[in-house]
């Protein structure tokens, strides 16, 4: 589990530092039409996080994994982002950009993408820390049960 653990907090600050980045190259403002675009682009290191929790985990088991143990390893990493991400979402929305809700609110409706109930429900913190949680497990999920399918050990199978 010590292997999970250290990973999951390594993907949680790589995530904690990615949304900054997003906000200081103007994802969350001047290019804020981008952002829903630009922001898929977290899954190549989210995908690189986990592959590299499991492949440490294969070397700390002698060099074999069966799909269970990768799966596993895989869905640890996960539950510890997920448990984590309404801590990264609160720090960055109270601390970082304190704006992001009400800027993502006026664009949403101003260019006729929801209206201001819908993006107010929407764009608000406990919304965001719900989304957080829950994409990360799901995410998490899919990509674990991927990678523990390539990377099982014949042997360990």
């Amino acid at each position: 589990m010590k292997t999970e653990i250290k990973w999951g907090l390594i993907f949680a600050l790589v995530l904690f530092l990615w949304i900054c980045l997003e906000y200081a190259v103007g994802l969350h403002d001047k290019y804020i039409a981008s952002h829903q675009y630009m922001s898929f682009i977290f899954i190549i290191p989210a995908v690189l996080m986990v592959y590299l929790a499991i492949r440490e985990k294969r070397r700390t088991l002698g060099g074999n994994i069966s799909f269970t143990q990768a799966f596993l390893c895989g869905l640890g990493v996960s539950v510890v982002v997920s448990l984590l991400s309404p801590l990264i979402q609160y720090i960055f929305h109270r601390y970082v950009n304190p704006n992001f809700f009400n800027d993502f609110i006026n664009y949403a409706v101003n260019n006729g993408k929801a209206t201001l109930e819908q993006a107010q429900a929407y764009f608000n913190l406990k919304s965001y820390m719900i989304q957080g949680s829950v994409g990360a497990l799901v995410m998490g999920v899919i990509t674990s049960l991927i990678l523990a399918a390539i990377m099982r050990s014949k042997k360990a199978s």
